[in-house]
């Protein structure tokens, strides 16, 4: 075998182990209905955060959070438009859906008027 494929066998087994660990979660959650419901939370969030941590080290969750850093860059890079720009550009649209829905109804009452006089 070489390294890749021992890598991804690896990879699927992390994958594995997180899913038996998402579905002890679930599944003991609904066991342990007696046990206070802090607790239950506590004891979910905490299987939860173990699962996240599993497929956190595979291959795909390293670039997924390369990923998320990444973006979390980009959106401090955005220019966000100001209140007075969001507004001027909210106040054309809505005019133009205004002006469109008129243009419509002038259209369908006009269709509407023909077709009554064709067919009687």
């Amino acid at each position: 075998m070489n390294k890749e494929s021992t890598s991804k066998a690896l990879d699927n087994l992390k994958w594995l182990l997180a899913m038996t660990v998402f579905g002890m979660a679930v599944v003991g959650n609904s066991y342990f209905v007696e046990v206070a419901f802090l607790y239950r939370v506590l004891g979910v969030l905490f299987l939860f955060l173990v699962g996240l941590s599993l497929i956190a080290i595979t291959n795909f969750g390293s670039n997924a959070i390369k990923l998320m850093r990444e973006s979390r860059t980009e959106i401090r890079k955005v220019v966000w438009p100001t209140r007075m720009e969001t507004t001027q550009t909210f106040m054309i649209v809505f005019g133009a859906i205004i002006v469109l829905c008129l243009f419509f109804w002038g259209l369908e009452s006009l269709l509407s008027f023909l077709t009554g006089l064709v067919l009687g």
